[in-house]
């Protein structure tokens, strides 16, 4: 098992456990042509150094050298190398000792030759930045970094500035992107953590080949900062559990990160899926079909807005993100308009007769579930996406955005029980008169059921859960060191006195998925 020792005194020292017999992490190989009798499994010797190995800048890792298959050799029948400065072998302990310097982050893959039986086995060292050190040397090569205790690193340089793009560069995994970049956000763009945007050339799409199953070929890319969530993973969650309700639906992927800004670490982050025409394109739809995004309260589906004035505008509360005619022009939100109206003035034979030839039902019938469940406050009337094809005469389809408010925390991370029961009626009209309509309304209500006993199941839930804090644990902590301070004190939310740290805010978050199944 990989243990992580993120915080240890500089001075400690890592042993870092016994190999196993099979399953090692390192890789190993044999010449095809290797000496007389090395071909025969009970004389190969799969030279291992366990691993991978994560430490920090100054602290040190002391891993063994053996044949994984338990084949007995010397310890000088190892050639280890070569190694970084450092680092030594000694062939009598069979032991590899590594001091990595305050200028020695990195990724280091270390070969274990053995001449015997002409094989060549490799360990992954990864040395963390030492960011916290006064003394520190930020990272020398960002090429040859592009792990962080097993998270993928995201270098971004300059600093996004303003809310329009600009030249950047993005180096990731080896790659360097000329990218653009800008900030996102409304509220966030107050955070001391903010949100990003990256928007890469049509012939150097971003790639990520292993996350989220494939995270390949994007065009715009999204940083989403966890500033506002010190459980790390309230984001993931919701899309992965959007994701799941309906292979069907505009997926919108995920996964954990680490950044530097100008060299520098700024922490753990949600890379995400950017909602626009590239993204529908690569689900089929035509990439100039005319997509809204919903950025207000106003955005209800009535007649009259949040605060119960009559709108201005039947679009208001929304934007235009893609399509002609483009907003501010003529017509431009002509489709989205019909609909408004059509759910706000149709009387209730024609909404039950007609409201599937307008939306694709399904979708809009799981945004109720989905937002229910996990109780987005923010994102039942606002904080969507609604697109449709004018060509084809198409069908409305729905896409989420944005929950840092969810699963027990509001928008400014105040707590949220679990036992309240919501259907969002006042938020979104649509909502009211799906619910309200028995044809529809009444298979809705049994179909929710269906799903917490299917793909939202308690238990389907928490190994979710489970799965990102073994992925990201190392890294949450070091930025809940880097960030912590600055999370309790900021403005939007210094007055709460029921504060978390990252690991009781995790058994916060199961906590509350549990009680809010329960309450169903």
């Amino acid at each position: 098992m990989r243990t992580f020792h993120p915080f240890l005194p500089l001075t400690a020292a890592l042993l870092l456990g016994s190999l196993h017999a099979t399953g090692c992490s390192d890789d190993s190989s044999a010449a095809a042509d290797g000496p007389s009798g090395a071909s025969d499994a009970g004389s190969r010797c799969q030279p291992s150094g366990g691993g991978p190995h994560w430490l920090l800048e100054g602290e040190t890792v002391t891993f063994p050298v053996a044949c994984a298959t338990g084949l007995a050799l010397a310890g000088d029948a190892f050639e280890v190398g070569p190694l970084p400065e450092g680092a030594a072998y000694d062939p009598t302990a069979r032991e590899v000792t590594f001091s990595p310097g305050l200028d020695q982050a990195a990724v280091y893959d270390i070969e274990i030759r053995v001449a015997q039986t002409s094989e060549v086995g490799r360990v992954k060292v990864g040395v963390a930045d030492a960011f916290a050190d006064p003394s520190n040397v930020p990272v020398v090569d960002p090429a040859r970094y592009p792990e962080e205790y097993g998270l993928p690193v995201l270098f971004l340089s300059p600093v996004p500035k303003d809310k329009e793009y600009a030249p950047a560069t993005v180096i990731y995994r080896g790659h360097t992107y000329a990218a653009e970049a800008e900030l996102r956000g409304e509220s966030s763009l107050s955070y001391p953590k903010r949100s990003y945007t990256l928007k890469f050339p049509k012939d150097d799409k971003f790639n990520e080949p292993d996350e989220a199953g494939g995270f390949t070929d994007r065009r715009k890319v999204v940083l989403i900062t966890t500033f506002d969530d010190n459980s790390y993973v309230r984001q993931r969650l919701a899309y992965d559990l959007w994701n799941r309700l309906d292979p069907e639906h505009i997926q919108v992927k995920t996964y954990s990160a680490v950044l530097y800004l100008d060299g520098e670490y700024a922490g753990l982050y949600t890379v995400a899926d950017h909602i626009d025409g590239y993204l529908l394109e690569d689900h089929g739809y035509p990439q100039d079909g005319n997509l809204y995004k919903a950025v207000s309260h106003d955005a209800n589906f009535a007649l009259v807005g949040h605060s119960g004035e009559k709108k201005e505008t039947l679009h208001d509360g929304f934007e235009k993100k893609e399509g002609a005619p483009e907003e501010g022009e003529p017509g431009a939100f002509s489709d989205l308009e019909d609909l408004v109206s059509f759910v706000a003035e149709s009387d209730e034979a024609t909404f039950a007769a007609e409201i599937g030839a307008r939306i694709d039902l399904r979708d809009y019938e799981d945004w109720w579930i989905f937002v229910t469940f996990i109780m987005a406050n923010d994102s039942a009337g606002k904080n969507s996406y609604h697109y449709r094809d004018p060509a084809s005469d198409g069908v409305f389809r729905y896409a989420p955005w944005d929950f840092n408010a969810s699963f027990g925390q509001s928008w400014e991370t105040e707590r949220e029980p679990a036992s309240e029961r919501v259907e969002y009626r006042d938020a979104n009209l649509l909502f009211e008169r799906l619910l309200e309509e028995p044809s529809i309304g009444d298979p809705l209500r049994a179909r929710y059921g269906q799903v917490l006993r299917g793909a939202f199941a308690e238990a389907e839930i928490h190994a979710i859960v489970d799965g990102y804090v073994e992925r990201i644990d190392a890294s949450a902590r070091r930025d809940e060191a880097r960030w912590g301070a600055a999370y309790r004190g900021y403005e939007g939310w210094s007055g709460r006195d029921d504060f978390t740290t990252y690991e009781e805010e995790i058994a916060y978050l199961k906590a509350w998925i549990s009680e809010r199944w329960q309450h169903q």
